[in-house]
């Protein structure tokens, strides 16, 4: 308590980022594991990033998608990390306007990622539901289009949550019981009637999630049906495996999602520490994850990972001279 007492005397045009405060007498023993963390999502990311940027065999609509998705989580958990990690050591003040970046920076991130589910749906619907349309249909020009909407989209929701969020007054403390700014964890801080922001951003939030959960969905509904169809072979399997992919990471972000979301909801007695170990779970397994699932079940990301380890070897050998 007496941190949080120390931070009062501070302008709130500062804010304290106190994440796991149960343990914030020994937060510095956090740093180990989070890096961890987070270098493991280098190590699992990184190397199939590269290889579909270099392999041109993987430059087709489906690898791309991935592409971005990974890229995406690398993206948002690099704004959050880094940050989180020096706060563990003692520097974790945060200017307002900084923590409005990084709430923008961080909710683009998750939009996109859906608006790169939906694609992949889609990409997954045309394939298995109208195959010899499908370089017709899934071509640049429709990939093009749907980043500038999905950009659009992304951008405007952000910002509707910034600006509400913006409009908070702090009374007391400026102390956010979060690893990152959050709009839940800045509600906690507000005073005043803030119900009608609440709310706004609560109605954003669940109309996109429920909206985009609904296409996703339908289109994966409409690929098993159309897959059930195809004859018992190796046509058939490759269709099921492919939406089993595809749907076990759709699955993993969006149950982690609503789990998270409804720990922070009013009337869930539920410690900070059980809500910071959610989000955090939320925010940087499915980055871990992802990778994993796409390398070992997309044969040709496999394929592509395992030339690269054999030449990597072959060119260390040469070096060291053995061959």
């Amino acid at each position: 308590m007496s941190l949080i007492n120390q931070t009062l005397e501070l302008s709130h045009s500062e804010l304290i980022m106190l994440s796991f405060p149960g343990v914030s007498n020994h937060r510095n023993l956090l740093f180990i594991p989070f890096l961890y963390i987070y270098l493991m999502i280098l190590v699992c990311n990184c190397p199939i990033i590269y290889r579909i940027c270099v392999e041109q065999s993987l430059h087709t609509p489906m690898y791309i998608l991935i592409l971005a998705i990974l890229v995406v989580s690398v993206f948002y958990d690099t704004v959050i990390i880094p940050k989180m990690l020096v706060s563990f050591l003692g520097w974790d003040t945060i200017l307002w306007t900084a923590c409005l970046m990084q709430m923008f920076t961080v909710y683009s991130g998750l939009l996109t990622e859906s608006i790169i589910l939906l694609l992949m749906a889609y990409d997954r619907y045309v394939a298995i539901c109208k195959p010899l349309h499908y370089h017709n249909i899934m071509n640049k020009h429709l990939l093009v289009l749907f980043s500038v909407v999905g950009f659009i989209r992304n951008c405007s929701v952000a910002c509707l949550l910034v600006i509400l969020d913006s409009q908070l007054h702090f009374c007391e403390s400026n102390v956010i019981l979060h690893f990152y700014c959050e709009s839940p964890a800045l509600y906690n801080l507000a005073c005043g009637d803030i119900s009608s922001i609440q709310n706004s951003g609560l109605l954003a939030r669940t109309v996109l999630t429920v909206c985009d959960i609904s296409i996703i969905s339908l289109s994966y509904l409409k690929v098993l049906k159309a897959a059930m169809k195809i004859g018992v072979g190796s046509a058939r399997r490759k269709a099921l495996h492919t939406c089993s992919t595809h749907l076990s990471v759709v699955v993993l972000l969006y149950v982690l999602e609503i789990v998270a979301t409804l720990l922070y909801q009013p009337g869930i007695s539920v410690s900070y520490d059980a809500q910071n170990a959610a989000s955090a779970v939320y925010f940087f397994l499915p980055a871990i994850v992802n990778p994993i699932i796409y390398g070992l079940r997309m044969k040709e990301v496999k394929a592509a990972l395992l030339s690269q380890i054999k030449r990597t070897r072959f060119d260390n050998r040469l070096f060291k001279g053995e061959l």
